[in-house]
């Protein structure tokens, strides 16, 4: 998938060898100097085009961080400590990563003259009042993580106010999709491995909690299009609008496998999220974006590990519009 918003430009992506990073690398590789910056901590480098720059360090080092940024007209900051659970158990190390790191970022950014596009979380909501949640949703973290997320969007906000340094910050909701793994992996990849494994897919609670669940390729495009669009200083939400509960979820991985994995129940996650959806209206708006995966072809992609991203019309969607989510673990 080549970047056609995006040419001849310096850019560097920090968490480039991870899920989402390495899927973004991909694309901009084609029509620009790309670098990376990571620590190899979750990502691999086996991820990585050949003809990238790799600056192996942390994010929080300012000597790597200042290396790796030399020059460059974008950074797309990748990198965190992507768990709730994790942030809870740990939360100073945890904000060491995820917001003293994004400040790095960002006053290095200052200092090149460089844009910045931020991953942020859908985590920063809490558990909505109202469905769907748009970015005009009053925020209410429930753990150390959301805090740091929204933190660190309004510290994007900030610096595009205060020092004009272009930022767009994206609001994750449940991203899935190919080299998806690790103990914080999403609940699709956790399905996969049962179902391949013919082991039973265990679902938290009833089940009918649901999750906008939106693939990898639809979110380095709305990466692509934050890097260019002139709506800076602004966070937009990023997942499909639309959402699947667990169960059915679990469904489409039995029937896109083949198997026949019974589906059982497991006591529900205290504090889990039970229903939120994606209000994308401002993304569709100002960044031009427009999910293009629906999930069924997402998870039969997955299944059959077909290297080309899935294209599908995300209208024939199977998940339901009545209500969606965001991650229990922030899915990144």
């Amino acid at each position: 998938m080549h970047s056609p918003e995006l040419r001849d430009r310096t850019v560097l992506v920090t968490g480039g060898a991870g899920f989402i990073g390495s899927h973004l690398v991909e694309a901009l590789v084609p029509d620009n100097e790309v670098r990376v910056l990571d620590d190899f901590s979750s990502g691999h480098r086996e991820h990585l085009p050949e003809d990238v720059a790799v600056i192996e360090g942390d994010v929080g080092d300012p000597i790597a961080l200042q290396r790796a940024a030399r020059g460059v007209d974008v950074i797309f900051h990748e990198a965190a400590l992507v768990s709730v659970t994790r942030s809870v158990d740990a939360p100073r190390t945890s904000n060491r990563i995820n917001l003293d790191a994004t400040l790095l970022v960002l006053e290095q950014a200052r200092q090149e003259d460089a844009r910045v596009v931020l991953a942020s979380s859908a985590a920063i909501y809490g558990h909505p009042a109202e469905l769907p949640v748009s970015e005009r949703t009053t925020p209410d973290p429930t753990s150390p993580y959301g805090v740091q997320k929204l933190a660190v969007d309004q510290y994007a906000r900030l610096y595009d106010e205060i020092y004009g340094v272009p930022t767009v910050a994206l609001r994750y909701f449940n991203v899935y999709g190919p080299r998806q793994q690790g103990p914080y992996s999403g609940v699709i990849s956790t399905f996969l491995e049962q179902a391949r494994d013919g082991t039973p897919l265990t679902v938290d609670g009833d089940g009918e909690q649901t999750r906008d669940f939106v693939h990898v390729s639809d979110v380095v495009r709305a990466n692509l299009l934050a890097a260019t669009t002139d709506r800076t200083g602004v966070a937009y939400n990023i997942g499909t609008g639309r959402s699947t509960t667990i169960r059915d979820l679990a469904g489409l991985v039995c029937d896109a496998t083949g198997s026949d994995s019974a589906i059982v129940h497991e006591p529900p996650r205290d504090g889990d999220v039970r229903h939120s959806r994606a209000d994308i209206s401002s993304a569709r708006e100002h960044l031009l974006f427009e999910p293009r995966v629906s999930l069924e072809a997402g998870i039969r992609s997955l299944a059959t590990e077909t290297s080309e991203p899935p294209v599908s019309n995300l209208e024939e969607s199977h998940s339901v519009d009545s209500s969606g989510g965001v991650a229990d673990e922030p899915i990144r």
